[in-house]
């Protein structure tokens, strides 16, 4: 069964909380499915341009609680939390706690982090990846026990909690997504989530070529093989999610694509089908999303909150087809 589309807005930062506002409104009166922030700290300076990573000016947990007052339907989400950054058990109240006050709109990511420069600015040890991606299982499985109001008993190797039920609960957990590139964080979100958002493998710690060149349509089908394996029986109930970062709406494809291709060294050919990428007019890319669902699976597309005008027509054509 062809899951129906549903497109996001991802935005990092806002330069007054009235604009902040405005685009959590703006993204629902549009006819976006949800509004995402990413979970990054630090502002500008020597860790932020090794990490080749924008500034993100807002918190994730204050800014999704505004953003969920602000709108009435559209999901609030993060996009994903990493779970290095959050004290378990703090988390599991928190995102309840924007769950409930939302009226059960929360849409919740995790992920096991990737930013090293960031870790090392913030003064957070980074393990190596199998920890981090221990550590977020163990916080799913923590918020899973929040939500069901029965004692908690978490006795993990890195998340212990024990004694409390949770509270607030809900009638349900929120969908739950994972995000990430690798073999391993891809089959536990097959295995383990509701949305599965397919990243670049991003081992290197930074952004750049090696990573945007893990993404291309090989490495992603690659990728959706492993949800494949994670998922089993289940693959067909999965949402599968995609970041559309590299987003240009334009009349003149041939010329920004080769631009791209020579920022991050691939060929032209590599850009035009990439999956994280969107180059040319509406009606070529409403195309290129109806392929991408065909082909890989795709149902579900978010662009940066700079482009939210640009592919509202895109929304307009493919919302809930």
């Amino acid at each position: 069964m062809t899951k129906p589309f549903r497109f996001g807005i991802q935005s990092y930062s806002a330069d007054s909380p009235e604009e902040w506002r405005e685009m959590a409104r703006k993204a629902e009166s549009l006819g976006f499915s949800s509004f995402h922030l990413a979970d990054h700290y630090i502002g500008e300076g020597p860790a932020l341009t090794a990490a080749n990573h924008p500034v993100q000016n807002l918190a994730a947990i204050p800014a999704l609680a505004v953003a969920a007052e602000a709108t009435q339907t559209i999901r609030v989400g993060c996009r994903v939390f990493c779970c290095d950054y959050h004290e378990p058990t703090v988390l599991a109240k928190e995102v309840a706690t924007i769950d409930w006050f939302s009226g059960g709109r929360l849409e919740l990511g995790l992920g096991a982090g990737w930013v090293e420069t960031e870790y090392e600015a913030m003064g957070i040890p980074m393990d190596r990846p199998g920890v981090r991606i221990d550590r977020m299982v163990e916080t799913l499985e923590l918020v899973r026990q929040h939500y069901s109001g029965d004692q908690i008993e978490v006795m993990g190797e890195h998340v212990r909690a024990s004694g409390f039920s949770g509270a607030p609960t809900m009638d349900k957990v929120p969908p739950i997504m994972i995000g990430g590139g690798s073999k391993r964080v891809l089959g536990i979100a097959g295995r383990e989530a509701d949305i599965v958002s397919i990243n670049f493998n991003n081992s290197a710690g930074k952004i750049g070529p090696e990573g945007v060149g893990s993404g291309t349509v090989d490495g992603t089908s690659q990728k959706i093989e492993w949800i494949r394996a994670g998922a089993g029986e289940r693959f067909s109930e999965l949402e599968i999610e995609i970041g559309a970062y590299f987003t240009v709406v334009t009349d003149h494809r041939d010329a920004v694509e080769g631009e791209f291709a020579k920022l991050f060294g691939l060929d032209v050919s590599d850009i035009a089908n990439h999956p994280h990428c969107l180059i040319g007019p509406v009606e070529e890319l409403v195309e290129k999303i109806q392929q991408r669902r065909e082909e890989l699976g795709i149902n579900y597309v978010t662009f940066g909150g700079a482009v939210i005008d640009d592919v509202a027509p895109i929304i307009d054509a493919l919302s809930g087809t």
